[in-house]
């Protein structure tokens, strides 16, 4: 099973105040450890919000942008991880290893084809593995 491990903003993160050198090299023994493990698929962190912007669509799909930054702090996202696990339970204890003092993790699994149902067609999956095969060979 894959899950998203969102790193949730802080005040510091969206100020932009950078990590100290034994935090990073905690966050780097961490993420081997995931390698290793097997477990990590990606992760990165992500700039301040004042970095970004937001495409907002009305219920008529037009299209409106607002740039950063956001005021609410606890919606914001500061980076994440991609878990390839047995479980939510796994997920969990792996996330409860993050070297973080304060903060928070949101740990939310991946839609499966079976998850949409009858509405995802074969030829629709088809469709989507040929996207992920493209995506995956840019990646390497």
């Amino acid at each position: 099973m894959r899950f998203m491990v969102i790193v949730k903003a802080t005040e510091d993160s969206e100020k932009g105040t950078m990590p100290s050198t034994d935090m990073l090299e905690a966050m780097g023994a961490y993420n081997e450890e995931l390698v290793k493990a097997g477990v990590m698929l990606d992760g990165d962190g992500l700039r301040p919000s004042k970095h970004g912007a937001r495409v907002q669509f009305d219920s008529d799909g037009n299209a409106t942008v607002v740039d950063g930054p956001f005021a609410e702090t606890k919606e914001l996202v500061s980076g994440y991880w991609v878990f390839e696990v047995s479980s939510r339970e796994e997920a969990i204890e792996w996330a409860r290893k993050a070297p973080f003092r304060g903060g928070e993790l949101e740990i939310r699994p991946f839609s499966t084809a079976e998850d949409f149902g009858e509405a995802f067609t074969e030829e629709l999956q088809a469709k989507e593995n040929a996207l992920r095969e493209t995506t995956a060979q840019r990646a390497e």
